[in-house]
Order: C-alpha cells, then structure tokens, then sequence
C-alpha cells in the first residue's frame, strides 16, 4: 500500500495543491455591521419583558425600578439617553439573577413649560388671551402627541419596560391618587395659605419652586448704598451724636425692594460706630454721618474710597437693636419711624453690618419681622412691575415700571432728591443671580397669597427615612440630607390652568374679598365631582356652579384657580406601586443630580406625608415607621461636551443620541475601492454626483455601550474621540463573535465532551491543560469581575474590565494559541479547543447582554446547533448567570500556582516578541513562525516550582502555541528537584557540544537543539522567583522547513507536509 506522504509529495509535484480546503477555517454568515432587523428590537425588548414578567417563569425574587417621568415637551437629547440606558442596564441585569423586573416608564405631562410651547404654536395672535379650557386642550394635544415621540425613541434604544401600561401624569386615574396624597395632607394640617415670600418668575407669571430655578452666574445689577434717616436713638447715644445728620448706612443689591422696607437689622454681638464722611454724598451738599459696623471700617473707606471720621466708637449692637428708629428716605415727610432690629443672619462680612429689611421680597427679611409682628408688604404685581402702593403719593413715578428695568433706576433717581442726602454710592456688579429654568429670564422674590406644604412638620421623619436608604454614590446621602434639612416650607401653588387644580373653594365675603375654605371632607366632596364630571370641570363649569360645594357649607363660594406644582404631580407617581410592608414601594430610583432639590425630594416629602396620615388613622405595624419610597438611590451627573462644556443650542455643541446612532458624528466610511477594470467610466464624469457618504453606523449597542462606559457618578464627557473609542470596541465585539460563530460552526457538544479530561469543570484536553487552564481562569476573573462591577451599579468598571479581557487574554493570547489546533489540528484537539471557546462564547454572551442587547440577540440568531443544544436552548439575557467558577478560581492553592504560571509565561511571551521586533527592524523576519526560540536559563540555581513545571522538558509545543513560533528549546535550568533524568540530559549535551562538528549537529537534531544559526537576537529577563540571576531568549531562524498545510516550519523538508498534517490529512 502506498503510504499517504508519498501520494501528497507526488500531487505537490506535478501540481500547485491548496491544502485549504483540509484545513478547518472559520466560517460564520454573521455580517460586520449591526442588522436592523425590528424583529430583533422586538425579541430583547417587548418579548423579554413578557417573558421575565409571566407567572410560568420561577422567579428568585423581585426589582421594582420606578421611573422618574422625563418632561413631555421635546426631542429626546443625550441627558435622555444616558437617564433611559442606565435603567435599563440595571433591569436586565436583575433579569439575569433570576428575579421579575417591573419598569412603568412614565411621563411629567403638566406645568408651565408645556403650557407655553402649547401656546407658541398656536397660530392664534391673541394665544394669551384664550381661556384656561382651550390652553389646556392645546397643552394636551401638545403632552399626548410628544409622550408618543419619545416612546418611540426610548423604544429604538432597546429600552425594555412596560410599555402599554406607561403612566402619564395627566390621566385620570393619576391624578385622583394625586388628590388622595393632597387631602391626606390638608387632613394631617401639612397644607396651609399664606402670605409670605415666594420666587416669582415675571416672564412665566408665576410662582416657581426652588427646583425650578437656575443661576446665572454672570448676572448684572446695580447696587447702592443708601442712608437710611435716624429718628431716635437709645439713651447711651444722647448727646454723643448729632441725630440730624446722622443716618444707618445699608447695601442692596435690588434697590427696587427700598419702598418695601420695613426695619433694619443689626447684630447684637457686633459693635458698631458713627463714622464722618467728610465729601459730599452723590446727592450732597455737606459732609454725612453714618452708623456702621466697626469692623466694615477699613472695606467701606475702600470701597466709597474716602478717608472716615471716627466720632463714636464701640458701640454694642445690643444697643441699637429695639432701641432705635429711623424712616424711609424715599417718604417725602419721612414721619413714619420704623424699627432697627436684631437677626441672626447679619455678619461683617459685606456690606455695612446693617441689612435692609424688606419682608415682602426677602425669605430672611420675612421671618424675623414676623417674629415681631412686622408684615410683608409686596408693591410688585404678577407682571413683575411696580403697583401704586409701592410710593403712596408718588406713585406717578413708579407705577407700571418693571422693577427689574425702569422702575430700579427711578427708585435711585428720586433718591437723588431726598432730603438729607440718602444715596451715598452706586455700583455695577456681576453675580450669581436665579432665572427661571424655562424662560431663562431673572425672577424675583415675591410675597403673595400661595398654598404651602409644611416641610417643617416631617423634616425629621424624613431625615429618619434616609437612614435606611443606600446610596450610590455615597456622597449623594448628604446633598439630598441637605437639602431637606435646609427646607421649612414648599410652594404647591401655581399661577397657571395646565395642571391639577388645587381643590380650594372660595368664600366672598362682604367686603369683596375671597376667603379660602379647603378641609378633607370637602376635597372628598370635590374628587367624587371630578370622577363624575373629569377634571376640566373644574374651568368648564361656571365658577359659583353649586354641584361643587359641599352639602351644609353656606355662603357664596366660587373655585380657586390655582393649579398643583409639577414636582407635587410627578412626586405622588410612587402611589401606582404595590405597597410592600416594611419595606419600600420601590426597590431603586435613578434620576439626575439635580433632582436632589427635584424629584427625589418630592417623593420623599409626599410619601412620608401618606405614612404620617396612616400613623394617625391607626396603623400599628411593627415596621420601621417611616420608609422613604426608594431602597436604593442613584444619581448621574450632567453630559458635556469634549472640552468639558454643558451642552446648548447657543454654543453649537449639542449631540443627539441619533447621531451616535447613526454614526454621523465620525468621520464618514472611505468607499471601497473598484476592482481593477470594474471602475464605472461615468463616475468620474463632471456631471456625476458626488457619492453619498457613509457612516460607521453601530446603532442602539453604540449609544448603549458609551453609556455603560461613561463614570455616571460624575459629569459624562461626550464627544468624538469617546464615540470612536466606542464604535472600535463595537467592532472589536463583532469580530471576536464572528471568529467564535465560525470556528464553533461544527461544535458538537457529545464529541467536546468525550474529548476532554475528566475535570467537570474545566474539562479540557490533557495536552493542552496549562494553556487551557489558563484561558479558563482568565474567563473567570474576568466574569466575576464583570458581575461585581455590573451588581455595584458600577458598570463602566465592568465593561472596562470585559474589554480588557477580549482584547489581551482572548485575542492577543488564547485565540492566537488555539489558530493552529482548531485549523490544522487533530480532530481531538479542536474538540477539546472548541470545549473551551464554547464556554468562553455563553459567558461573553451573558457579560454583554445588559449592555448591547441587540448584538447578543444578533449573535444568538447565528449561533451553531450545538452551541444552542449546549446551552439548552437557553438564550442570554434569559438564562440566569452566575459568574463562570473555573476549577482553579474556588481553590486559593491552584488559583496562587496558575497565576505563577502565567507571570512565567508573560515574562517568557516579553521576552520573546522584544527580540523579534529586532529582528523584524534589520528585516529578516515576518511571521511568528518563520523563527524558533531558545530559552535559556541560569543552570546553577533551583528553579522555584511555577518556573519549573512550566519551563521544563516536554512543554516546547505548549510554548511554541503560547509564542505562536515554530520552535521552541529550553536550555539550562536545574528544575525544582535536579533530578537524575536531568543530570543524564546535560552530560549527553555535553558531549555533543565536545564532539566533531558533524557529529554535533547530528546530536543537536537527535537532542532537539538548535543547530548554529545564521543570526540570533536575544533579550534577557528576570525569572519570577529567582534573584539576580537572568533568563534569555533568544530568537533565531526556524531551522525546519515550512509545512504547505499549517505554515508552521517543522517540516523535514520543502513542499513536505509535517507530521502532524501528514497524519490529520491521512486519517
């Protein structure tokens, strides 16, 4: 019979022979750019969430994830983005352990900003004149019709959730909870009327709450220091000073609030004195006296820069406070005195040490003059302009004028005509100032009549509840303890119809005004009115419509017009979750920084309110008894651009996610280039279009992975070089798959199985065990690690952690240690490789699921039979996992040893690929497998057991796969023990190094040692373990010949098949 070589060797020679098609080269149809099949959004959105919701499904447990409602009146933008895709994240991530994830997403459909954009699309040119019926049908339509274009964006990122049940605030049964909460509160005495000082936004016509409000820190205004006329002075002073002259010195910086003053306040342990300033006042005529803190002395002479006269010295604040009067110098007779007080806020760090009260436009100033009995006084109407109260016989000059405009500068102007020359100074300065968040435009602080919740009441309660409470990140716990610790009362009225209405009713009384009339049972009364009737009834009906009093309540009534603050509407949202005893109704909220001062606040207020009201209706639970609604609370930070900047339509620098969808944001794709003697003549013709550019569209998975990458925890920087980082991963990803997909393309999990070692963990071939080994407990660190990440909410520590581990322990070691056993190897060896990679393909699978939802989904619908019969049909994303436990990860023995291993084999793989760059730069080298590599070690020393058990006789074909070179010798080296079989090799290469140079090179082949090479390159290094002694690796020309097959040079000699090959083919 003919042997098989010489029938090969023969076809070699008569004819050119492809040996690729003996060789088992991956093939897999899985394309390089995502599919953007629906069916596949479908099957890892809406089917999944169906699938972990069904009762058939055995749960391990439950994750209530209550979603805070994004505004409905815009496109989505990257904050959206980056909101949405963390929810998400952590919602299939808990699908992964097993338990039933509950997600309603849901919309904030109320409030001014919709109102107004309703409004600016009305084509109507008397839009502001239209009634609250028709504002709050266009807002509606407006709600409705952007609630259904967002859905469908969040839908496109593969955000899974409950879709058909998405709660708006502005349906019916919303808002009847909404109510509920409310008259808990009015029965819990939490709700209560008053005239006090709120923040006012002229440009909205509204009242705002703090979370409505920005900053702008580059705000101008206009200061003056005024000279507020003495009247009376305590006893001490008599005769020390002349009180004709002598005035109390304030700074303002809203000198439009001077007709509103009411007192002035010093602090009692702060001294004071009566300084001299020898040039005129801006008005004057002659030197003026003021009352000064002593230690504003220095700054003032600074600022009004002027040289003082000290007159009186040390004078105690205690003095001055209630003992001393003055009067308004913007009064023409200025016969009204009014009090100089104490308040605890007043300090000698700005200003004079005196502050100018104004009750109605100051929270301080309002507080401690309603302490003494002082009240607000507000000549300020909704249109933020003077009324005519503001100067009572002089209200020609103000009435009508914006304060904030015209109405300031008069204010100063007629000061300049005063007696006694009050204005001293004015200045222009930039400052931190609050503008409405949606106008953009300055408010001021405004007393009227509003609504207020008592936060006062269950500050502590509140406090309590957060104890309980985890945060991430940490120091969130004390920005949101802050705020509410800082926080006495909250404004829920609002000024305008597109809302809830605050379910007050009016008496009219005698005199023409309106009495306000609101107790639980008339609430109850009135939400028995809106089931029947709906609430636009409430503006449709007319306003003194009987059907809306309460049976026994006499008088003429009418309704109030007033409407709920949005945060009130969004911060009773908790009501649509089950109550769970003891515990929150939600296991997570995740909103943005700001919602500190938001919506986190809001909830947390309403739902201690509600348990606060069941404690007094009875409720005797031997539960803690005050939870906040959230177990866990999550807060992100804003995104900016690459530079660092907040993104705005103003700097040009907005993104939106379609366009890192969309890829548009890269640099477009270079077209391909045409075969040779394909080229179209007419391209090229002037006439002909310029070719559409493309781009490198990664869809969802790439607005997805950029998320779940980004430290959320602070400011998220977004911009083209994090995009291109993020589409190369992507790219990375698809082509990792797409080698796993074809080189598993024949895995058969029976034929696996019955090829590897008896190790029911591992299970991999004998030998092959180290490399093996090593690539099983490299998947696991990297599982667990990815885990640990993702279950801490720290997910771009775990996708830092899954790249790292496909690019350096998959592609650049085990997938270039496996190419020459899967392709060219024995049918054994590919088996037991393909055990691996199988393994290695399901845990990739699961650590990318809550990430890149859809690739995985892509990548499943590929995946071979057997991959799916090994995994029982069982596709990621719904398969439970749990971090791979290879055999050496639970055993700290073996896990210590392989990890000694590999530093040997890291040190070794340096080593080596140093000296083949040098040989690669003097050009005499290509390939890995065009050289051969000589390990040589320090023989007068004991190897440590790692070096040992990895650099020792019969472990050359496990390096050479680890190099990826044809050859490898290992020369020197005592061993761990320097055994007998060791002294017998090293006399044998003695004597062969001795012989003739004939008979050592024939020695040399028949010890495997390398003959003499044309040229050799080497580089030292350290052995773990060994001191002061070094290794060498040297690199030198493959001293066989190359095999056609496998392109390994070990070949005995040209166009001769190896081994190896020879036996595969021949089989």
């Amino acid at each position: 019979m003919v042997a098989p070589s010489q029938v090969l060797r023969s076809a070699a020679a008569t004819a050119a022979k492809s040996w690729s098609a003996t060789l088992k080269l991956p093939k897999s149809a899985f394309p390089p750019r995502p599919s953007q099949s629906p069916d596949l959004l479908r099957q890892c959105t809406d089917d999944l969430y169906a699938w972990q919701q069904s009762p058939d499904r055995p749960a391990t447990g439950s994750l209530v994830f209550h979603d805070g409602p994004p505004y409905a009146n815009g496109s989505l933008h990257i904050g959206h983005a980056l909101n949405k895709v963390l929810k998400d994240l952590i919602c299939r991530f808990h699908v992964q352990q097993g338990k039933r994830v509950q997600y309603i997403p849901g919309w904030d459909c109320h409030g001014l900003p919709i109102e107004l954009k309703a409004l600016q699309a009305l084509a109507n040119p008397d839009r502001h004149r239209l009634s609250p019926v028709e504002v709050r049908a266009a807002a509606r339509r407006l709600a409705e019709r952007t609630v259904e274009e967002q859905k469908e964006g969040f839908k496109n990122w593969a955000i899974m959730g409950d879709w058909h049940n998405a709660y708006k605030t502005m349906e019916k049964g919303f808002e009847m909870r909404q109510l509920h909460i409310f008259k808990e509160m009015v029965e819990k005495g939490l709700i209560y009327r008053q005239f006090k000082p709120v923040y006012w936004s002229p440009s909205s016509g509204t009242a705002l709450a703090e979370a409505e409000l920005e900053y702008d820190d580059n705000h101008r205004s206009t200061t003056a220091y005024v000279n507020f006329p003495i009247t009376k002075l305590p006893a001490s002073l008599a005769g020390r000073v002349y009180i004709a002259k002598l005035g109390a010195l304030i700074w303002t910086t809203t000198p439009w609030t001077l007709p509103a003053n009411r007192a002035i306040a010093v602090h009692s342990s702060l001294e004071y004195c009566v300084v001299e300033m020898p040039r005129p006042t801006l008005t004057g005529h002659r030197p003026s006296q003021f009352l000064i803190a002593k230690d504003r002395f220095d700054a003032l002479q600074e600022t009004l820069k002027t040289d003082f006269k000290l007159l009186v010295d040390a004078i105690p604040g205690s003095e001055l406070a209630g003992q001393t009067e003055y009067a308004n110098p913007l009064e023409p007779d200025q016969l009204n005195a009014q009090p100089i007080i104490h308040a605890d806020f007043v300090s000698a760090a700005s200003g004079s040490g005196l502050v100018h009260l104004a009750p109605g436009h100051g929270m301080d100033d309002y507080d401690v003059c309603r302490s003494i009995g002082i009240d607000a006084f507000a000549p300020v109407d909704d249109q933020g302009c003077f009324t005519k109260e503001a100067l009572p016989g002089q209200a020609y000059h103000v009435a009508g004028l914006p304060v904030q405009g015209d109405g300031s500068k008069v204010i100063l102007d007629l000061l300049t005509t005063m007696p006694r020359d009050p204005l001293v100074a004015v200045e222009n300065i930039t400052h931190k100032y609050p503008i409405d968040w949606r106008t953009k435009q300055p408010v001021i602080i405004r007393a009227t009549e509003q609504w207020f919740a008592d936060v006062e009441e269950i500050k502590e309660s509140a406090l309590e509840a957060l104890e309980h409470v985890e945060f991430h990140p940490k120091s969130a716990r004390a920005r949101l303890e802050s705020f509410v610790r800082g926080r006495s009362q909250w404004c829920v009225s609002r000024q305008r119809a597109w809302g809830v209405p605050i379910p007050a009713l009016y008496e009219k009384t005698e005199s023409g005004s309106l009495k306000a009339h609101m107790t639980g049972s008339s609430i109850e009364h009135i939400m028995n009115v809106i089931e029947q009737r709906g609430i636009d009834a409430w503006w449709t009906d007319a306003e003194d419509e009987p059907a809306w009093i309460p049976e026994g309540l006499t008088g003429s009534f009418v309704r109030g017009k007033d409407t709920m603050d949005v945060w009130f509407d969004s911060g009773t949202a908790w009501t649509l979750l089950d109550p769970r005893p003891g515990q929150p109704v939600a296991d997570v909220f995740l909103e943005g920084t700001d919602q500190h001062r938001g919506w986190f606040q809001s909830s947390l207020l309403t739902h201690i309110s509600h348990q606060s009201a069941r404690a007094d209706a009875g409720d005797k639970s031997s539960h803690p008894k005050y939870l906040a609604p959230f177990k866990t609370l999550i807060t992100h930070g804003f995104t900016l651009d690459q530079d660092g900047r907040k993104m705005s339509k103003s700097l040009g620098n907005t993104i939106s996610p379609s366009q890192i969808m969309d890829g548009s944001l890269l640099p477009p794709l270079k077209p391909r280039k045409k075969q040779k003697g394909n080229a179209n003549p007419s391209a090229a013709s002037p006439g002909a279009a310029k070719p559409k550019e493309t781009f490198d569209a990664m869809g969802a998975d790439a607005l997805r992975l950029w998320v779940a990458s980004s430290d959320y925890t602070k400011d998220v920087i977004i911009g083209q070089p994090v995009l291109a980082a993020v589409n190369q991963s992507l790219h990375k990803y698809r082509v990792t798959f797409k080698w796993l997909l074809g080189v598993l393309s024949d895995f058969d999990p029976a034929v696996a199985s019955s090829s590897s070692s008896s190790s029911s963990k591992t299970t991999v071939p004998n030998r092959w065990a180290l490399v093996d080994a090593i690539a099983l407990h490299q998947l696991s660190r990297a599982s667990h690690a990815v885990h640990a990440a993702f279950a801490a909410h720290e997910f771009y520590r775990g996708t830092a952690a899954l790249s790292r581990y496909t690019t350096a322990d998959l592609s650049a070691f085990y997938f270039e240690t496996l190419k020459d056993r899967l392709y060219a190897g024995t049918p054994a060896d590919r088996a037991g490789a393909q055990r691996v990679l199988r393994r290695v393909f399901a845990e990739l699978l699961d650590m990318l699921a809550p990430v890149c939802p859809l690739l995985v989904e892509e990548i499943w619908s590929h995946a071979p039979e057997g991959v799916v019969v090994a995994a029982e049909g069982k596709k990621p994303g719904r398969r439970t996992w749990t971090p791979y436990v290879a055999e050496t990860w639970d055993d700290g023995v073996k896990a210590a040893g392989l990890e000694a291993k590999m530093e040997v084999l890291r040190a070794v793989g340096d080593a080596a690929k140093a000296a083949q760059e040098e040989a690669r730069k003097e050009k005499l080298m290509g390939g890995g497998l065009e050289c051969d590599v000589v390990l040589r070690l320090p023989s007068d020393v004991v190897l440590p057991g790692a070096v040992a058990d990895v650099l020792r006789g019969g472990m050359e074909e496990d390096l050479a796969a680890v190099l990826v070179v044809s050859g490898v010798e290992i020369v020197g080296g005592s061993g761990s023990g320097g055994d007998d079989a060791a002294a017998a090799a090293a006399a044998a290469a003695a004597a062969t190094d001795a012989a003739t140079p004939a008979a050592r090179e024939e020695g040399l082949e028949s010890q495997g040692r390398q003959p003499p090479a044309d040229w050799v390159f080497k580089a030292p290094f350290e052995l773990p373990g060994v001191a002061d002694k070094q290794a060498v690796a040297e690199v030198r020309p493959a001293r066989r010949c190359k095999c056609p097959r496998c392109w390994r040079y070990v070949a005995p000699s040209p166009d001769v098949l190896c081994g190896r090959c020879e036996d595969v083919v021949g089989a």
